[in-house]
């Protein structure tokens, strides 16, 4: 069982930068793939980015590719979403996964999930 809790989300204007982070309590953080997914009003829910179990694979949603970097702290059961040239069209509620195993990137792979911190990138 892991419980995860975000934070880091708020507003913030377009071209600014933002770190989401995420702090999982239980075991064996290590033995998790990690995710951010992200939601906005009216879309479903995709993911943006996802690292593996000893952080040395990733993988990034096209619309993110070269403005955010995921990275993990197995040492601290953290993982981080670094977010640079944020768009209006960021805009979501971001939420933390986890899952045992290998990457994968739909939803519904993912086990355990927080209660998302909401970003808002303003004009």
């Amino acid at each position: 069982q892991v419980q995860l809790v975000e934070s880091g989300g708020r507003l913030v204007q377009a071209g600014g930068s933002l770190r989401l982070s995420c702090v999982a309590s239980g075991r064996d953080f290590s033995s998790y793939a990690m995710a951010w997914f992200r939601q906005a009003p009216g879309k479903e829910r995709d993911v943006v980015a996802a690292i593996s179990r000893s952080g040395g694979s990733t993988y990034y949603g096209p619309s993110v590719t070269g403005r955010f970097t995921i990275s993990r702290d197995n040492a601290k059961n953290t993982v981080h979403l670094e977010m640079n040239s944020l768009k209006p069209e960021d805009t979501a509620v971001y939420y933390c996964a986890a899952r045992s195993g290998q990457i994968l990137t739909p939803d519904w792979a993912y086990d355990y999930w927080g209660q998302g911190t909401q970003v808002t990138v303003s004009l």
